[in-house]
């Protein structure tokens, strides 16, 4: 059989296949790019909204176990009341809670003092090993949630009134006024502003 009548590639049709084949996986390099960018942005939204939802709930469950059992300060002279707000202070509430579990059956209670306090836009959680601390004690922390502009607590009191602070300082002489360090109030509104999801509001019922 002849050769003759066969022939190669030219150079035009060598560099359109080429100029071809460059777009063709411009293409599928850029669709690639935005599929893991994608797959990247939903991983970073999932755990952020995880990270929101852990947070509220150790709130939820901290106040939902709320116990009327004051504290002593760290000097020991004083008492600390068993819910413990003051705008004042760096804390942003301070409580005593139940239901801290004993699974290795050590000689404590299971009552823990628990404190949330917001540092450098971090939500930070800290418990102490026991119930009344001393200034030798040092509490266990771990950080919550991250890129928090600001975390505020409202206190429903005996009297339906909301107070910013617990216990109020401010308060019907009938009712608040002279509450007991034990008393707990009804029900407590925390609202958590984050720098990407703006407001977040959650009405906590308490027990008791």
């Amino acid at each position: 059989m002849s050769l003759r009548g066969s022939r190669g590639f030219t150079l035009i049709e060598v560099l359109v296949s080429v100029f071809l084949l460059a777009v063709l996986s411009a293409f599928c390099y850029e669709t690639l790019s935005y599929v893991r960018h994608a797959r990247d942005g939903t991983a970073a939204s999932f755990d952020r909204i995880r990270g929101l939802e852990l947070a509220v709930h150790a709130l939820v469950t901290d106040f939902a176990e709320l116990e009327p059992r004051p504290v002593r300060d760290v000097l020991g002279t004083t008492f600390v009341p068993a819910l413990y707000a003051d705008g004042r202070s760096t804390d942003v509430v301070s409580m005593t809670r139940g239901g801290w579990p004993n699974a290795a059956g050590l000689e404590r209670s299971t009552l823990q003092r628990v404190t949330y306090s917001l540092e450098n836009g971090t939500l930070v959680r800290r418990y102490y090993t026991v119930l009344d601390a001393t200034a030798g004690d040092q509490p266990v922390r771990r950080e919550l949630l991250k890129d928090v502009v600001a975390v505020s607590i409202r206190y429903l009191d005996p009297s339906r009134q909301w107070q910013t602070q617990w216990p109020p300082l401010t308060a019907n002489a009938a009712t608040t006024n002279a509450l007991p360090l034990s008393t707990r109030p009804l029900a407590a509104e925390v609202t958590i502003e984050l720098k990407d999801m703006g407001k977040i509001v959650r009405l906590i019922e308490i027990p008791g």
